[in-house]
């Protein structure tokens, strides 16, 4: 009767993975989101996001500023875990489009503006704060002239203050371009998910309800026009006004004065186009330099292959030829090879000693080995375009998850590491517990702080006191829990047997000619020499509000910073045992580790000589914040392969050594 049930049970598992198989056949995929279509007439409503600036990184509501309100109040549109922590804020918006209708509409007129509102407005331009507008999950793009050289940007500003003037104008009409393309139905299926959640469009029974318009393309051009009031007051919300051309005269411009009333326009244009829904957001993805990128990176990924290919050569030729020396000699040889030559054959009896705070070192290779598994799987899905743009905040939403379900690997790790070292299984508690606190405790006494700086700035940038628990909440459901599992299960496995024993009293180690920590600090540059060109692009990616797509080198890059990290930290730990060094232990995880101090050495760098735009000391110190966070996940994360792979190396070595 069992295998009868099995038998069924497992029939019906395959029934229903061939059912979904077949729709996936006939349909493809489209990560991110899902197309919707429009037909003629139908009503379509922009959304706005926070505003957003690059000089000062604060986000602010939109409706901080006296911008028109909805007809039916504001309403915030669902947000996940990643939109929350970045500061986005997506409202929805009284800017109404109808498909294929181009008009021009009054959208309303402000009362007198007071004193708070115009100071407001003129400190929100002068730090050149963008409004960032939404359609159909698409920002809002605009193109400028700087220099002779043409400028994509998401968003419009608030204002501008002409060269030479004392004045500040604000930017009160928006000549919106939507690109269409009309689309037909086929047949297919789409299947994704979005902002609004999971979404299929029909089947071939369903084509003429499919076929319609999708939206491609978002462009905007914002100008400033002083209307007059008095003919302001008679219009409705969406009445039609007529075509404005944007005044080059100051005169004709929306001046920001007190008691002045502002009245707000906006006018749309649809235009066909032949790009398609899935290439839409090519255009935001084109990143600038991008000859200058790819080649970088290749030239970085060429000489960094070349330079651990020799290090690797000359490292394998050294060793080999010292066991193979060792191994031909006879045991009488041998005893007086020992006692004449120096080297790594002389720590032999203390290569195994237990590190200083080793506890401490268990919890930062847990912590090291559940960083290092949210980033390879992270990245590897991003390559492989699961993480679009369309979903805001899904790719740190992705991370925090993927954090929180590889506590298991963590604690696995930590646990299993001070078994083998300690040889018992006592206190694997306590090493659980400060595997599951450690890292999370760090990121959260930053964010602390960072956030009371924010609440401070009533920015939308802080972290709400409800996203507080429901973080510790995830953190103590998800991630405690399995990390205590990861442990338990790390009590269990055999622990790795060393292959020597251990004398009673620790060998002295000689004075060395150059302290240990110069070599230690001096071994990330190398592997720094893989990060820093694809790190230039990240930070621009964040900081100047730039979309960063190129996953695919990021893995490449991802994957050779493993391979130098793994190769730095041996050949270190086999230069310390030459001189008889046993103290191999933190040298090797800090001999990789030490690359996040390169990284927040550049970050720094990259404050003060490339985002010179930033301004003020609590936008200098949220960047330092988080780039603190960054380097310290780098660290625990490279040390952590440095260290696995210097351990493997090291019982490896005196495995092949038969000594009695």
């Amino acid at each position: 009767m069992a295998l009868k049930f099995i038998s069924k049970r497992t029939y019906l598992v395959l029934f229903t993975y061939a059912v979904f198989l077949g729709h996936l056949c006939t349909g493809f995929y489209l990560p991110g989101s899902y197309m919707r279509t429009y037909s003629t007439g139908e009503e379509i409503l922009a959304k706005v996001n926070s505003l957003t600036s690059i000089e000062t990184e604060l986000p602010f509501s939109y409706y901080s500023l006296p911008y028109c309100t909805p007809s039916g109040g504001v309403k915030k549109s669902a947000e996940n875990l990643g939109e929350l922590l970045m500061g986005d804020q997506i409202d929805n918006s009284p800017y109404r489009f109808r498909m294929n209708v181009n008009e021009s509409v009054f959208l309303c007129t402000t009362h007198p503006l007071s004193e708070h509102e115009v100071k407001l407005l003129k400190q929100r331009t002068h730090d050149l704060y963008q409004v960032n507008m939404i359609l159909d999950n698409l920002p809002a793009m605009r193109f400028a002239n700087q220099n002779g050289v043409k400028i994509q940007w998401t968003g419009f500003p608030v204002g501008f203050t002409p060269p030479g003037s004392k004045d500040d104008y604000i930017i009160n009409h928006v000549k919106f371009r939507v690109f269409v393309h009309e689309y037909e139905g086929t047949g297919v299926q789409i299947i994704g998910t979005g902002e609004e959640g999971m979404g299929v469009i029909s089947t071939s029974d369903d084509k003429k309800k499919a076929a319609g318009y999708e939206i491609v393309g978002f462009e905007v051009f914002p100008c400033s026009v002083k209307y007059d009031p008095e003919r302001m007051a008679k219009l409705h919300r969406y009445d039609q006004v007529d075509s404005v051309n944007c005044p080059l005269e100051m005169e004709k411009s929306q001046i920001i004065r007190e008691q002045e009333k502002v009245s707000f326009t906006y006018e749309v244009e649809f235009v066909k186009s032949n790009v398609r829904w899935p290439s839409r957001w090519d255009a935001y993805l084109k990143m600038e330099g991008a000859r200058v990128h790819w080649f970088s990176i290749l030239n970085s990924l060429m000489v960094i292959f070349f330079l651990a290919g020799i290090v690797f050569v000359i490292f394998l030729r050294t060793v080999r030829r010292d066991l193979t020396r060792y191994e031909e000699l006879d045991k009488e040889s041998q005893a007086q090879m020992n006692e004449e030559l120096s080297g790594w054959k002389l720590v032999v009896g203390d290569v195994f000693r237990e590190p200083n705070h080793s506890k401490l070192l268990c919890v930062m290779i847990g912590d090291g080995v559940q960083i290092t598994g949210m980033t390879v799987v992270t990245i590897l899905f991003a390559a492989f375009g699961f993480m679009s743009p369309a979903s805001r905040g899904m790719l740190l939403t992705g991370m925090i998850i993927l954090y929180l379900f590889l506590g298991t690997g963590a604690g696995y790790a930590g646990v299993y590491l001070w078994r083998t070292i300690k040889g018992t299984s006592e206190g694997w508690r306590s090493v659980s517990w400060s595997i599951a606190f450690f890292f999370p405790g760090i990121v959260f006494v930053i964010l602390t702080v960072l956030n009371f700086i924010l609440w401070g700035s009533n920015s939308t940038g802080a972290i709400p006191i409800s996203l507080y628990f429901i973080l510790l909440s995830l953190l103590f459901c998800i991630s405690v829990p399995l990390t205590l599992l990861g442990g338990y299960l790390g009590t269990r496995a055999d622990p790795i047997q060393f292959p020597v024993r251990t004398n009673q009293i620790a060998r002295e180690i000689p004075a060395q000619k150059y302290p240990s920590w110069l070599l230690v600090i001096g071994a990330g540059t190398l592997p720094f020499g893989t990060l820093f060109i694809e790190l230039f692009f990240i930070l621009s990616s964040i900081w100047l509000g730039r979309f960063y797509y190129v996953f695919g080198f990021l893995l490449v890059v991802l994957m050779l910073l493993v391979v130098v990290c793994a190769e730095v930290s041996v050949v270190l730990t086999y230069m310390h045992l030459c001189v008889e060094d046993w103290q191999w232990w933190w040298k090797a995880f800090y001999a990789s580790g030490s690359v996040s101090l390169y990284v927040f050495l550049y970050s720094m760098k990259y404050l003060v000589f490339d985002l010179q735009s930033l301004s003020g000391p609590v936008s200098a110190i949220l960047y330092l914040g988080y780039s603190l966070i960054v380097a310290i996940a780098i660290m625990l994360s490279t040390g952590t392969i440095g260290f696995i792979t210097s351990f493997l190396f090291v019982h490896y070595l005196f495995s092949s050594v038969k000594i009695d």
